[in-house]
């Protein structure tokens, strides 16, 4: 099995690159989406929670209170670091069964982690591979606002607030430049994934 972590910054491309690799043939593993699963009604992460920030971040239909909880965090450190220690082993937990079995299911199989805090929260993990998507944030920015609706401040201070590309850059073993045409991106990709797997390219 090769374990390859996808990141990049916010409107970087990312879910291009992970749509081509699971195309090809790689199991795709979306952190957001773990995280998600993290606190769903009825895991640990959620009672765990609950149990630290009392019931009434917990909704009506016992889902998470997004909007409570984050009143409860913004701009507070301490709370925010409490609830990352409860969500972020929980992440890891479910990730790691993730990779389990779909090695169990096939000892070569590619797995793609696609985590897009992977420079902030300083995952580690056994990479054999470090893959980052990468494009101007002026190109971001425009992608955010065209694309996603978002007013220019910000999507401007949401890329402030990531790691900045000479720090994904230092971790990284291939940069996908995706500032360019989506064919030049996939064009990369599937070299990357020729790479990965000694297989032929798409035409």
């Amino acid at each position: 099995m090769k374990l390859v972590a996808l990141s990049g910054g916010i409107a970087s491309g990312k879910s291009t690159i992970a749509r081509r690799l699971a195309e090809h043939g790689a199991v795709h593993i979306d952190a957001d989406r773990l995280a998600r699963e993290a606190v769903a009604v009825g895991s640990p992460g959620l009672a765990a929670i609950a149990a630290r920030f009392g019931t009434g971040v917990i909704a009506a239909d016992g889902s998470l209170d997004r909007a409570a909880l984050g009143q409860i965090v913004f701009d507070n450190a301490e709370a925010l670091a409490a609830l990352n220690a409860i969500v972020h082993p929980e992440v890891r937990r479910i990730g790691q069964q993730r990779i389990a079995a779909a090695e169990a299911a096939d000892p070569n199989a590619v797995v793609i982690y696609d985590v897009p805090l992977l420079v902030e929260a300083k995952v580690q993990m056994p990479w054999d591979l470090v893959v980052i998507a990468e494009a101007p944030a002026e190109v971001r920015k425009q992608r955010m606002v065209e694309l996603r609706g978002m007013s220019a401040e910000d999507a401007s201070r949401r890329i402030a607030n990531q790691a900045s590309d000479a720090e994904r850059r230092a971790v990284a073993d291939v940069v996908i430049d995706t500032s360019g045409t989506e064919a030049f991106t996939l064009e990369q990709v599937d070299a990357l994934w020729q790479r990965l797997s000694g297989a032929p390219t798409f035409a």
